[in-house]
């Protein structure tokens, strides 16, 4: 299986995150699984301008050159990708949203109903499923939570996935990784 982890976390000097990380990245090499971790800080992305190139122009490839390319390419040739980041004024980092915005080369510009709904049509035969992983505020209630775990929810049927699973880093790390390695898409 082969892991991607989207390291949202803007501040290096946090280090109970990044040791988080860490370990379960670990943990999931120990078991001979393939895992790679993009920290997006040391990223070059900007944000998406709206310009549609992805679609029209380019289609498939951002119209603005920087690294979300190669991790678009990571990301689709992977089998689960977990969203890491600390919650920040309740939702995830503003580095995860500028990525996640920058995934839509990875979807057609093409419509279908899906269950009632509007949704993008496939550009690939088979999608990753989706995880998020957080570090919750210390005002963080079950509310917050649950708000978090609906947007990613909804994120993953608008990438033709699916929400393995809303994990805090309270998680303990052997409970967290029984839950990846049992994962089938």
């Amino acid at each position: 299986m082969k892991i991607t982890i989207l390291n949202g976390n803007p501040y290096e000097d946090n280090k109970t995150f990044e040791s988080y990380l860490d370990e379960v990245a670990l943990a999931l090499d120990d078991l001979g699984l393939d895992v790679i971790t993009v920290t997006l800080r040391d990223k070059n992305i900007h944000s998406c301008t709206g310009c549609w190139g992805c679609w029209v122009k380019n289609p498939g490839e951002c119209s603005i050159p920087d690294d979300s390319g190669e991790i678009r390419d990571k990301i689709i040739h992977s089998d689960l990708i977990i969203f890491a980041s600390p919650l920040i004024m309740g939702f995830t980092s503003a580095l995860l949203k500028i990525l996640q915005d920058k995934l839509i080369p990875l979807i057609h510009p093409y419509l279908e109903i899906v269950n009632n709904e509007i949704h993008h049509q496939k550009r690939y035969d088979q999608y990753p499923g989706l995880a998020l992983l957080f570090q919750p505020e210390p005002e963080t209630d079950d509310e917050d939570i649950q708000i978090v775990t609906d947007i990613y929810h909804r994120f993953s049927i608008n990438f033709k996935s699916e929400l393995l699973f809303s994990k805090s880093i309270e998680t303990p790390i052997e409970k967290l990784v029984n839950e990846i390695i049992h994962y089938q898409r």
